[in-house]
C-alpha cells in the first residue's frame, strides 16, 4: 500500500510507501500496478533509469515534445531536491514549479507527469537516482529550460558561494518565455 501526497500542482504528487521494519532492516514496494492505478497513476512504464551524481550536480530541466515522459522519481542513496514545472501551454499553472526533498532516509518518490519539465540538485555528497518512464528516451524530442529561469523562480537550495554542476546542454538550455511555441506541449482538459 501506498500513501498519496498532493503537492500544489495538480497532478504532480509524492509518493510514501508502507514499509515493514524489524531488527533485520526493512522491506517496502516501489512499485505495483494496481495500488498506483489505484490513485491515479494509469501508465506502463517502459524504461528504468539509475543515475549517480555528486554533490551540488543539477540535472535539468529536461522534457520530451513528441514523446512525452511521465516520470516517477526516488532516490535510494543520498538526498536530492527534486523539480517538476508545469510547461504545458494553456495550463492554468504554466511556469509554476513545485520543489520537494527526496532522500534514502524519507523512501518517498515524486509522481511528474507528460508535460512538466523535470530536474533535480544534489545536496548530499552522491546520490543515486532511479525513475521510471512510460515511453523511451527520444534524443531528437528532448526539449530543455534553464535551471535558473529568472521567471519561472526555483528555490534551488545552491549555496550562494557554490556554482551548481551542469552539463553543457544544460546550459545552453534558454528560459521558458524564450521556448518557441512549437517546442512546447500544450494542455488538455
Amino acid at each position: 500500500m501506498i500513501t498519496r501526497i498532493d503537492t500544489r500542482l495538480p497532478g504532480v504528487f509524492l509518493l510514501e510507501p508502507r514499509l515493514f521494519g524489524d531488527r533485520r532492516g526493512f522491506f517496502m514496494e516501489t512499485y505495483n500496478r494496481r495500488d498506483f492505478e489505484g490513485i491515479g497513476i494509469h501508465y506502463d512504464f517502459v524504461q528504468d533509469n539509475h543515475s549517480l551524481s555528486r554533490q551540488h550536480v543539477l540535472r535539468g530541466l529536461h522534457y520530451q515534445l513528441g514523446r512525452p515522459q511521465a516520470k516517477l522519481v526516488r532516490v535510494i542513496r543520498g538526498e536530492v531536491f527534486d523539480v517538476a514545472v508545469d510547461v504545458r501551454q494553456g495550463s492554468p499553472t504554466f511556469g509554476q514549479w513545485v520543489g520537494e526533498r527526496l532522500t534514502a532516509e524519507n523512501k518517498r518518490s515524486l509522481f511528474v507527469p507528460e508535460g512538466f519539465a523535470h530536474g533535480f540538485y544534489v545536496m548530499s555528497h552522491e546520490a543515486e537516482f532511479q525513475y521510471k518512464c512510460s515511453d523511451f528516451y527520444a534524443p531528437e524530442e528532448e526539449r530543455g529550460i534553464c535551471w535558473n529561469d529568472p521567471q519561472i523562480g526555483i528555490a534551488w537550495p545552491v549555496p550562494p558561494d557554490v556554482a551548481p554542476l551542469l552539463s553543457e546542454k544544460d546550459l545552453a538550455y534558454g528560459t521558458l518565455a524564450t521556448r518557441p511555441s512549437a517546442d512546447l506541449p500544450v494542455f488538455k482538459k
